[in-house]
């Protein structure tokens, strides 16, 4: 049905329902711009929760990242990442898809609409108009008339009486003829005018009213096949975004797939493990003799089955316990050991400065497992005074000597991998400089040569800074790893700062004591903790031990300069007595006579033991 011919005397009706079309246009253009806004927030909370949780760099949370779960975590924050920015698809789709292509519409609607009222308006007027032309003519004709036939009436009249002159009956005559010719030319002109508007009015309810709300009607239907096709193209752009959502979902479920127990539990062996042996067993003291010690293979007093005792003499030959001996007063009764040792076990230390927390990594039972061993095998008196010394300075050393054998070798090996990363980036650096340079050189107008010399300098240099200080970890991992049996010198010379500051440590404790009226610190004094109250405790009890029997000879293969505290120098062809085998450290302990004895590397001697020797005793 055509709106011309239904609707042909509706126009204000249809004037207010295009006008709702448009505003139902414009409703749903809000509607879409809407969700846009709400597709972008969601898509930038969803972001702001995925960043949230994403491991910060350099810090403990990016170590944890290693096991399945948590990488499957990642994953998830990840793909939730990437879910967030589907959604900000379907934003920006829509956004440029729906609603400016919708507002450009609505103007041109407007437009349009505007323009058609417009020439309705028009031709509205125009017959209003024509018909106010008509009615005007039809007065005109309807007075025209009435006068005409008063001036025939009063002819009539004058003609009828006696007494009026024939002058007036002629003017009368006339003035009805002049009615009449007047009357008559109204009733052409009204005839005229009523053809015409006729005529415009036919036109106007046939022609102009029915073209333009022909007209009025298309822009209308063509509204609502628009708002038709946003909405299917709403839909559609949903649709678009479904499969790369659903890969998103499917990656969240294969790093969920890909979480293994097993692998993680076996992470946090390699994470934690020490490379130390569990403690052997702790044997039976007797104290029925008086004011001695039950004779045991673990004992720490005595020799086994009635020998002598063992004693190391006033010279302290060969200590490795890394606290200097008190001036002790006259002998007295000490407790047994065990006891000392389980007040040591209970005791806990103070620590007195927040930098000393910076181990806080390390567990107290790996302290004691360290100062057990310490005691049972004097050939990690060195990790012991450097795992205190840590406790008091609160420092980290160079060369992770404070933690275990394990995880020293990771860190060591973590710490070269990192300097090869800064090597490898120097050196791309120093190649796009020297290629830059070469440019230069082929075209001078682009620039300088001889002004990059200073960064080619300056990148060689560190290249070689970096080789250093890779050297140097890579002889601490070397040493680690048993490839190697001791620190290069160049080693040993760039890791002098550390050992020189614990040495100046021990030195003041030394003097520190000397100062001391009875030989020993206090909390006053020192401020130091009591855990190295409590070892210098057990420090007392091997300074009354014998030197330990020979069990064999061995002869140095290479010359051996004994820096360190403990290890003793030898030369190249000299021959040794061996007190204490190789326990899998790498390190043969040997007496040169009875006033000199040291560690050196086993890999630097060749050992020939007695056949009958039991071994040097291992002490708990």
């Amino acid at each position: 049905m055509s709106w011309g011919t239904e609707l042909w005397d509706q126009f204000d009706n249809l004037e207010k329902h295009t006008q709702w079309g448009i505003d139902i246009l414009e409703k749903y253009i809000k509607f879409v711009k809407e969700r846009t806004e709400i597709e972008l927030s969601y898509a930038k909370q969803l972001r702001n929760l995925s960043k949230k949780y994403q491991p910060k760099k350099n810090s403990k949370e990016e170590e944890e990242y290693k096991y399945t779960a948590c990488k499957a975590f990642l994953s998830t924050l990840n793909e939730m990442n990437d879910y967030a920015g589907q959604h900000e698809v379907i934003s920006e789709n829509m956004t440029s898809q729906i609603t400016v292509d919708l507002m450009r519409y609505v103007q041109e609607l407007k437009q349009e609409r505007k323009s058609n009222f417009h020439d309705g308006r028009k031709a509205q007027q125009h017959i209003e108009t024509c018909w106010k032309q008509l009615e005007s003519s039809k007065r005109r004709f309807e007075r025209d008339c009435k006068e005409a036939d008063r001036a025939q009436q009063y002819f009539e009249k004058m003609d009828a009486d006696i007494n009026v002159t024939k002058a007036d009956v002629e003017k009368a005559r006339q003035q009805a003829q002049l009615r009449h010719q007047m009357a008559e030319d109204s009733k052409a002109d009204y005839s005229s005018i009523l053809q015409r508007f006729n005529q415009e009015q036919w036109e106007y309810y046939h022609t102009h009213i029915p073209n333009i709300f022909q007209k009025i009607q298309e822009m209308e239907e063509r509204r609502i096949v628009r708002i038709g096709e946003s909405m299917k193209t709403y839909a559609e752009v949903d649709r678009q975004v479904i499969p790369i959502i659903g890969k998103c979902l499917d990656g969240i479920v294969k790093a969920a797939e890909s979480i293994d127990q097993k692998n993680d539990s076996q992470l946090v062996v390699e994470a934690y493990k020490s490379g130390f042996e569990p403690p052997g067993d702790i044997e039976f003291e007797d104290y029925t003799q008086p004011m001695k010690r039950t004779v045991s293979e673990n004992s720490l007093s005595s020799s086994k089955e009635g020998k002598p005792e063992l004693k190391f003499g006033g010279k302290s030959r060969g200590k490795l316990w890394p606290f200097i001996k008190k001036n002790k007063s006259p002998k007295q009764q000490k407790e047994p050991l065990s006891h000392r040792f389980n007040e040591f076990m209970t005791s806990k230390p103070k620590i007195h400065c927040f930098r000393s927390l910076k181990r806080g990594t390390q567990s107290l039972s790996y302290h004691r497992e360290l100062m057990k061993r310490t005691l049972g095998k004097p050939t990690h008196a060195f990790e012991a005074r450097d795992y205190v010394l840590s406790l008091k300075l609160g420092a980290t050393p160079e060369d992770f000597s404070n933690l275990p054998p394990e995880q020293r070798r990771k860190k060591l090996q973590q710490k070269v991998d990192d300097l090869n990363k800064e090597i490898q980036k120097e050196m791309d650096q120093r190649d796009a400089i020297t290629k830059m340079k070469d440019v230069y050189l082929k075209n001078p107008q682009m620039g300088d040569p001889a002004s990059l010399d200073h960064k080619l300098a300056e990148a060689t240099q560190n290249i070689e800074k970096l080789r250093l200080e890779t050297q140097k970890f890579e002889a601490w991992l070397a040493e680690v790893e048993g490839r190697l049996p001791a620190r290069s010198e160049q080693a040993r010379r760039q890791s002098g700062m550390y050992e020189a500051q614990t040495h100046q440590t021990v030195t003041n404790c030394a003097q520190d004591r000397e100062s001391s009226p009875d030989g020993s610190y206090t909390e006053e004094q020192s401020q130091e903790s009591e855990l190295k109250v409590l070892a210098t405790d057990f420090d007392d009890e091997f300074d009354d031990e014998e030197p330990l029997p020979a069990i064999g000879t061995c002869k140095a293969l290479y010359t051996f300069e004994g820096q360190n505290e403990g290890t003793i120098s030898v030369v190249e062809g000299e021959m040794l007595s061996v007190i204490e085998e190789d326990k899998g450290d790498g390190w043969t302990r040997i007496r040169r006579s009875e006033d000199e004895e040291g560690y050196v590397p086993t890999s630097y001697v060749e050992v020939y033991l007695d056949k009958n020797a039991k071994g040097a005793k291992t002490y708990i």
